[in-house]
């Protein structure tokens, strides 16, 4: 079932959550064990993140270094097929537009088809972590609209070859994601709004916010969102702060205010243990608060942690 279909047949907000592939080397099992203990909270849908490749340098005999290229978190077309099979909830793969030429990307597509996988969240995807900025790949999309547009037209039955053109489409129910205090890269809120726009405009039926610890940011978005005319369903996307460190992370990593009370909580915790205790309280007012909003959708960014948001889950729904 698409994601519109199941805000639409709501009858109160839902709970989803956000997981990451194992490493490299582990197993589904991973994901399962942060699966089950969410499963009490009937969520419809689950997301499942894409990774692009990074480099590591291999020492050669000559004592040179070599640089390869590796994909740390395989699997996400399988993990999702794993999901829908074992749970019968819908999952939602991650769509990037790097480490993926768009060959790959309709190989991609046409597989979830093939699975029954019925949504799929596009995104640009993070810079690696040795590049100074996003480097888009060679023969691939360098911006998330581009990536939208090719699932668009996948939809209405043109493929990159024109042999295939006229053949039958696919049907997916694409998500965007949202940022109520601008991404990091755009100029100005009113410059991230309009491309927004242009997404909704291209396609793009639901929006999936970054993380925000302001209800206010995103009660603001909201609002400006429908005087740009984007009137697609907006899921509030949350994490609960864990660790004292995420204090000048996130805000670095994410371009997100850590509101003042917040901040001042988490810098009195003597302990880890103690800001867990924090961010878990502060994320179960700050959900109470989105629903109180009318957020049609929870979504909880897990880390493929679910002790937490279990915790969260259960004061909340």
């Amino acid at each position: 079932m698409k994601i519109t279909e199941h805000l639409n047949n709501a009858k109160k907000p839902l709970f989803s959550f956000e997981l990451l592939p194992p490493m490299k080397g582990q197993n589904i099992d991973q994901i399962f064990e942060a699966i089950e203990p969410l499963m009490e909270f009937e969520p419809p849908f689950i997301d499942v993140t894409y990774h692009r490749e990074d480099f590591i340098y291999k020492k050669q005999a000559n004592g040179l270094l070599e640089k390869v290229s590796t994909r740390k978190r395989p699997g996400t077309v399988s993990i999702c097929a794993a999901i829908q099979f074992k749970y019968k909830v819908d999952a939602v793969p991650h769509l990037i537009c790097g480490g993926f030429t768009k060959e790959d990307t309709e190989n991609a597509l046409i597989e979830l088809k093939f699975l029954g996988i019925d949504n799929v969240l596009v995104l640009r995807g993070d810079a690696r972590k040795e590049d100074g900025g996003f480097i888009p790949e060679e023969k691939g999309h360098a911006y998330a609209s581009d990536l939208l547009q090719q699932v668009v037209n996948m939809n209405k039955g043109r493929y990159l070859h024109d042999e295939y053109t006229g053949a039958n489409g696919t049907n997916f129910c694409i998500g965007i994601a949202g940022y109520p205090e601008k991404h990091f890269e755009a100029p100005n809120l009113k410059t991230d709004l309009r491309y927004l726009k242009m997404k909704v405009d291209m396609g793009a039926e639901y929006i999936v916010t970054q993380m925000f610890y302001d209800n206010e940011k995103y009660a603001s978005f909201i609002k400006l969102c429908k005087d740009n005319g984007i009137n697609v369903p907006i899921i509030p996307g949350l994490k609960p702060l864990t660790t004292k460190k995420q204090l000048t992370l996130l805000p670095k990593v994410f371009n997100i205010d850590i509101p003042e009370e917040l901040a001042d909580a988490v810098a009195d915790c003597k302990t880890d243990k103690e800001v867990k205790e924090v961010g878990i309280d502060w994320c179960i007012q700050q959900s109470k608060g989105l629903i109180e909003l009318g957020a049609p959708c929870l979504h909880y960014y897990t880390m493929g942690k679910s002790d937490t948001i279990k915790r969260i889950a259960t004061a909340v729904f």
